[in-house]
């Protein structure tokens, strides 16, 4: 990190730690503001221009070149034969200038039925001034965590597709750094299961199009930066929602979409004085404890939903914009932001932006812009499929 500010790197070595540190229990008189942390949160930052630009909604919206993150599934009805995509998001951009998420993918549809896909995605932390106590310097380091996927996706009728995705998971927040005996860098492997219907209808006269989504992605071992008696959960997920197409004429059309997010990892609990922390729970007690976990019962467990509304406007299938709204529980971390998106299509070649508005100046979040870029071969442009 460039700028030398001493709050600014506080800020981000807090924010690099936070990844690491247990959240299973909360000390203290502050039981309402129960925040689930995980290792490797990278894995949920919306990597591409088009979903961001409408809320981070994927899950049931058209399939296009970016659809294994938010649902694999949606992979097998794509149109083009094969295909890729580039996308870029500098990452905090109002703290730091060097901090960024790059992902890179590649797809093809093997026949009518069946697509593969291959995924790389890369956050780089940026470069941070190490100090002693004293204030004297320790050298610079290089946080960095990669994940690399492998989709199938396959049709099961004219209506129904399913996806399996697995991934290998690479985090290294520790660097080369000496005084730190025992640190190293992490990894884990994950799995990824989609389910995804699309149904075309004729309201009015009008086409139209119903899509319904489901996918829980990293599902995986935890991971631990130091031995096995320090494991952390990885952000395993939950995402649900349904996108609704229609054409207002043959050059318009117009598509509104709903995803609902659930963490499936368990919730942070309160300790009482005198009463013993507990102990770790496994993956399994973790993945599936996590909707009935929370402390407040049910209503705090809704609060752990994050919601995600969003809208695409297309002109002759050329000219795409976007709007949208993610929403998260203040109790549960309180992110709240608008998005803004305008898309560009023409014969193999495609480009996305995406802008992020969050409601108060200082968000860290705010002025976040993403940039994706998409070639598509022999199929026409995957943005014209159904939904």
């Amino acid at each position: 990190m460039t700028k030398n500010n001493p709050h600014i790197i506080l800020l981000v070595v807090f924010m690099l730690m936070s990844t690491a540190i247990k959240a299973q229990f909360l000390n203290g008189s502050d039981t309402s503001n129960r925040v689930i942390t995980t290792a490797v949160p990278f894995l949920l930052f919306s990597p591409d221009s088009r979903a961001s630009g409408m809320g981070d909604v994927g899950v049931a919206t058209s399939p296009d070149a970016n659809s294994v993150h938010w649902n694999n599934a949606k992979l097998a009805f794509i149109e083009a034969n094969t295909g890729g995509s580039i996308s870029y998001v500098p990452w905090l951009g109002r703290i730091v200038d060097d901090m960024a998420i790059s992902y890179l993918n590649y797809f093809k549809k093997l026949d009518r039925d069946q697509a593969i896909a291959f995924n790389f995605r890369y956050f780089d932390l940026g470069e941070i001034q190490l100090t002693d106590i004293q204030g004297l310097p320790q050298g610079v380091e290089n946080p960095q965590e990669l994940a690399i996927d492998g989709t199938y996706s396959r049709k099961l009728s004219d209506n129904f597709s399913i996806g399996v995705t697995g991934r290998f998971i690479w985090s290294n927040l520790a660097g080369n750094v000496t005084n730190a005996p025992g640190a190293s860098a992490g990894t884990s492997i994950a799995v990824d299961l989609g389910a995804y219907y699309t149904k075309d209808l004729i309201l009015k006269g009008k086409e139209a199009n119903l899509s319904l989504g489901a996918h829980i992605s990293n599902i995986g071992q935890k991971i631990t930066y130091t031995n096995e008696a320090n494991e952390d959960f990885i952000p395993g997920n939950l995402r649900l929602g349904a996108a609704f197409k229609t054409s207002l004429d043959a050059y318009n059309s117009l598509t509104f979409a709903f995803d609902a997010n659930k963490l499936l990892v368990p919730s942070p609990q309160i300790v009482r004085p005198g009463q013993p922390a507990g102990s770790n729970k496994t993956l399994l007690a973790g993945t599936f404890g996590s909707f009935g976990d929370a402390p407040d019962g049910f209503s705090e467990e809704l609060q752990e939903i994050t919601l995600s509304f969003g809208a695409e406007y297309w002109y002759r299938d050329v000219f795409a914009a976007r709007a949208g709204y993610f929403y998260e529980n203040p109790n549960k971390g309180g992110r709240k932001f608008f998005t803004l998106g305008v898309g560009f299509r023409y014969q193999v070649f495609g480009v996305d932006f995406s802008y992020l508005i969050p409601p108060e100046r200082d968000d860290p979040l705010g002025d976040t812009l993403r940039v994706t870029i998409l070639l598509t071969f022999n199929g026409g442009d995957e943005e014209d499929s159904s939904n």
